[in-house]
């Protein structure tokens, strides 16, 4: 993702790079000097897990800011669906909230472009934020030189959860470890157990899919090479996984569309369904408390792996806040910022959300069960790296959206070849 941000370097943004930073102009937001008395707090942070997380921090938030109310303006829908849609029109309204939540990279470049959200450059400074960050993060959240967000967590997006108990039934020994034995196993669970094989759930659950299909085919080094500028989906080895794709839709259920990714996580863990792949957000909804988790036990009501084929690689992406151009109340957006980006605030969050902290100083006994793998594996020399696509990181809101008609089509008519003519356009079309 850093060789497509360094790439549309030769932009012109000069203009835009003139908005002021976080170093002055903090005089109440409004004008007049008034105190901030409230901040409003754009998400899509509303399942289970995620809300509990905004909830920790939002009381951290308060307590360090007693004269401050937090405004929850979360709106519902996995990946931000729904709530990106609203965003753009506040946002092209003028009326933006005082901080709202993007994924760090590509996803974040056209709020650059049209200078929607200032750089945090002097924030950065200010709280000795430079030291605390992974370097690959804040490359990944910068644009020609400029940082433009506070990144508060690493997702993993490569997550294979399932049920020992129905893979039991199957006859399935463990995890499939290619995605030709994950077919296999699929087919296994069909035939021998009348399960559904795979669960999945919104349409954005199969874009969801569909990147980590490519991973496990084409490996870190042909996935990434992807997304490179001048990027040729063409190739032979696209259209297999293409194909692998579409033969593991076979699998799936067509009820569950019209669900979220929680009721297709659920069916996993509550034995209807023997795979998932899902971020590892799930784990949160999984091992949480009621009312809003599950409370189940993991190696018991589930396990995971990596997803087939890509072991060895973390397909990650960070949930960011920003800083909008304009905010109502800055000196409180700037509060909240600080909250997002501290130790405390990380801590609080992320072992609710299913995630591990951005900071690279988190308290790691927090980090029990799968998040204590995840960290250990961030943390790791010998990883390799993949930027999710779907989740904002190596694709623009154009590409996302692109990407997602081809797939919404492919799921009507099932053409392998029409869906690879549509992601070569997709791909020729990307001009940033």
């Amino acid at each position: 993702m850093r060789g497509r941000w360094t790439a549309v370097a030769a932009v012109a943004l000069s203009g835009l790079l003139l908005a002021t930073g976080c170093g002055g102009g903090d005089d109440g937001g409004g004008g007049g000097g008034k105190a901030d008395t409230s901040v409003e707090v754009f998400s899509w942070w509303t399942g289970p897990g995620e809300a509990d997380g905004l909830a920790a921090m939002k009381a951290d938030f308060e307590k360090k800011n007693p004269g401050i109310k937090f405004n929850n303006a979360a709106i519902a829908g996995g990946s931000g669906t729904q709530a990106k849609a609203v965003l753009a029109s506040r946002l092209q309204n003028r009326q933006p909230p005082d901080s709202f939540q993007g994924h760090a990279g590509a996803e974040l470049l056209d709020y650059i472009k049209a200078g929607q959200i200032e750089p945090l450059d002097s924030f950065y400074d200010d709280n000795g934020l430079r030291q605390v960050y992974p370097q690959q993060l804040l490359d990944q959240i910068s644009y020609q030189g400029h940082i433009y967000s506070v990144p508060v967590n690493i997702h993993r997006s490569n997550v294979l959860w399932y049920s020992p108990s129905v893979l039991k039934e199957a006859g399935v020994s463990g995890a499939p470890k290619t995605i030709a034995e994950f077919i296999t196993a699929l087919k296994a669970v069909k035939d021998k157990t009348g399960k559904v094989p795979l669960s999945l759930g919104a349409q954005w659950t199969s874009d969801h899919l569909l990147e980590n299909v490519l991973l496990g085919d084409l490996g870190t080094d042909g996935y990434n090479a992807l997304w490179k500028p001048g990027a040729d989906w063409s190739g032979p080895q696209v259209t297999k996984a293409l194909q692998d794709f579409a033969e593991i839709l076979k699998y799936t259920t067509f009820e569950a569309a019209s669900t979220d990714w929680q009721g297709a996580a659920k069916a996993v863990v509550d034995g209807k369904a023997a795979f998932n792949i899902m971020g590892d957000w799930a784990y949160g909804y999984f091992v949480g408390a009621a009312p809003n988790g599950l409370g189940k036990k993991a190696d018991t009501d589930f396990k995971w792996a990596a997803s087939p084929g890509t072991e060895g690689t973390y397909m990650w992406l960070s949930d960011s806040f920003t800083l909008p151009k304009g905010a109502p109340h800055r000196t409180a957006a700037v509060a909240w910022l600080k909250t997002a980006a501290s130790k405390e605030g990380q801590d609080l969050f992320n072992p609710k959300k299913g995630s591990i902290p951005a900071r690279k100083d988190g308290d790691k006994s927090l980090y029990t069960g799968y998040l204590s793998d995840a960290l250990e594996q961030w943390q790791s020399p010998t990883i390799k790296l993949a930027g999710s696509f779907w989740h904002g990181v190596t694709a623009n809101n154009k590409l996302h959206t692109d990407i997602d008609t081809a797939v919404g089509l492919f799921l009507q008519d099932k053409d392998v070849a029409k869906l690879q003519s549509a992601l070569v356009t997709a791909a020729k079309n990307d001009i940033q």
